[in-house]
């Protein structure tokens, strides 16, 4: 079953209708790639993460690569969260952040995380890949890619693992193009990555160091004379001669090549190879460029292309600009042949909304002893499913599928008029030991969290306390919460 029923859809976009919204304000965003070479995740991340920052990041996107994909792993993963994502779920939760998107294609994993308060307001999230490997068919290579609106303004995060070796530089260019070609989304004013009004392209681009020998590399490195390798950096070269590369920004390399490390050192290959170091790891972004040519104001006046038009209008009223505040490698880590990189990001934007699509709390009391009621009310027009739903989360939850419990918007109805619509959830879905917990509605079509309540508490059972907390009394969240603890 598909579709459902409507609210009434709003006129441009499935994100609710524009509000006057004329200040600009500063998000932080965090970007990391790292190819961790099979590796379990370290035990510590507040570095990669920078945790202990006075100023928090607003979004975290993390790229790897060679996620360790044995076969014993993968039948694991198919029914957990991987080792990385529970790692950093973990890490991030309890400074109120949440996974928000997560693509994975063997051994590349993108993740999105959002602080709380950011949630309702990332919409129309999509996420697809493309495979590169043996005959384009093998998923070793290729690219993930997570797109959504944030504020309504379109982001798109591109993770890629290209084609590895010196001579291959040419086939690594022809693989991002075809990544950017093939790759589409079920949006219709951003159905390709290069559509977005901000792309984010990062990863293990294998991009090396050509015609500079071993010796003075490595000599340029340790006198830190970074800037007389970059004219000869394949990606540096690759960007004067391809009119698609030379559309995307990155900050000077400063910092040491990533590649290639011996494991547990900050020492480069000693092997029998002794691979020449490389930055291969990269982070570049793109912004949509103003057009103002001539032609393109010609165009404007006789209204030959309508969406071009809107689109121009839009982004002088809604101003996006991008800075980037930090740029390097992290040394710390040696569970992998290559270091982490670190980009961040201050985006100053103007907000095209900032009401929530839906308005939701809990009616009562709540406890595992009564049948509870949740009410919502639409504030904006959307398109309602009868595949939405109502998640009941503890405070701290990880992800979207942390639920403690859910119920169909339209199938657990119970009552409705134009502005309140009640919603029945069953006792027996309440957690017995009760708790701090917040109630989040989920769109299906816009594939994302539309509207949060307050946290509220849910209090204990008073029949199961005088049971003695028998164990079948308890949810499967109360048995998790005894794990746990």
């Amino acid at each position: 079953m598909e579709g459902g029923e409507e609210l009434s859809e709003a006129p441009e976009s499935d994100s609710g209708l524009r509000e006057p919204c004329k200040v600009e304000e500063s998000f932080r965003l965090h970007i990391v790639t790292w190819n961790v070479a099979t590796a379990e995740p370290p035990d510590d991340v507040s570095s990669l993460l920078h945790l202990n920052s006075p100023k928090g990041a607003d979004l975290y996107v993390i790229g790897l690569q060679e996620v360790n994909t044995g076969p014993l792993r993968i039948v694991f993963d198919s029914v957990f969260d991987d080792p990385w994502s529970h790692c950093l779920m973990t890490s991030l939760a309890p400074r109120q952040y949440i996974k928000v998107a997560s693509i994975r294609m063997q051994g590349l994993l993108l993740l999105v995380f959002s602080k709380l308060k950011h949630v309702p307001f990332i919409r129309d999230i999509r996420a697809t890949y493309t495979r590169t490997g043996i005959f384009r068919y093998w998923g070793n290579k290729g690219g993930l890619s997570v797109r959504m609106s944030f504020y309504g303004h379109t982001l798109c995060f591109l993770n890629c693992h290209l084609a590895a070796h010196m001579q291959y530089a040419l086939e690594r260019v022809d693989e991002f193009e075809y990544i950017m070609d093939t790759q589409t989304f079920d949006c219709k004013k951003t159905p390709k990555v290069i559509d977005h009004r901000l792309v984010f392209w990062f990863g293990d681009l294998n991009f090396r160091i050509q015609d500079h020998g071993i010796h003075f590399v490595r000599s340029c490195i340790s006198s830190q004379n970074y800037n007389l390798l970059w004219s000869k950096d394949q990606l540096n070269v690759m960007k004067d001669k391809e009119e698609l590369l030379q559309q995307f920004e990155e900050g000077p390399l400063e910092f040491q090549p990533t590649y290639k490390f011996d494991l547990n050192s900050d020492t480069y290959d000693s092997s029998s190879k002794k691979r020449k170091p490389a930055w291969t790891d990269r982070i570049l972004w793109r912004l949509r460029p103003k057009d103002a040519s001539q032609d393109a104001q010609e165009e404007k006046r006789v209204d030959a292309d309508i969406g071009k038009v809107k689109q121009m209008e839009e982004d002088e009223e809604y101003p996006l600009k991008i800075r980037q505040d930090l740029y390097t490698s992290n040394m710390e880590y040696s569970i992998s042949d290559h270091k982490p990189v670190i980009g961040v990001f201050t985006l100053e934007l103007r907000k095209m909304y900032e009401t929530p699509l839906v308005q939701l709390q809990p009616e009562g009391d709540w406890s595992a002893d009564i049948d509870a009621m949740v009410v919502y009310s639409p504030l904006q027009p959307f398109k309602a499913s009868t595949w939405d739903w109502i998640g009941l989360y503890k405070v701290g939850f990880t992800s979207v599928l942390d639920y403690i419990t859910y119920t169909w918007v339209k199938d657990d109805e119970v009552a409705f008029n134009e502005e309140l619509i009640q919603v029945y959830i069953g006792k027996e879905e309440i957690p017995v030991r009760g708790g701090d917990c917040v109630l989040c509605y989920f769109s299906s079509h816009l594939n994302c969290i539309i509207g949060m309540s307050e946290p509220f508490k849910v209090h204990g059972s008073k029949v199961a306390i005088e049971e003695g907390l028998m164990p079948e009394k308890l949810s499967e969240f109360d048995r998790a919460e005894q794990v746990r603890n």
